[in-house]
């Protein structure tokens, strides 16, 4: 995380020493190493998060893909299967009207 080297370390643990004191230095060492594990392991929790995030982000497009291809899949099977249909039996056209035969007229005139 940080380039600190070892004669850093060194300078700033003499000079922690000598403001701090030597009978307080062990319990700020110890709240100072608390305080950088909570540090370092909520870093680690956001970076997790963002990662579960970026994940769901990347299935939804996959998702909306993959519904996209089965409903440009579905209407070109369905245009084809019509084309079929109609290749087959043009009367299964919805579009195509049979002839009407005209029903014959009754008899106006009364044979008793």
């Amino acid at each position: 995380m940080f380039d600190v080297d070892v004669s850093e370390l060194i300078v700033i643990g003499v000079v922690a020493l000598v403001v701090i004191g030597p009978e307080r230095l062990p319990r700020v060492a110890r709240m100072a190493g608390a305080l950088l594990g909570r540090l370092q392991r909520y870093a680690s929790d956001v970076k997790a998060e963002v990662n579960r995030e970026i994940q769901l982000d990347e299935m939804n497009r996959l998702h909306q893909d993959v519904k996209e291809s089965v409903q440009s899949l579905e209407t070109q099977m369905t245009h084809e299967l019509k084309q079929v249909e109609h290749a087959i039996d043009p009367t299964l056209d919805p579009t195509f009207a049979p002839p009407v035969k005209p029903e014959p007229l009754p008899d106006l005139e009364h044979k008793p």
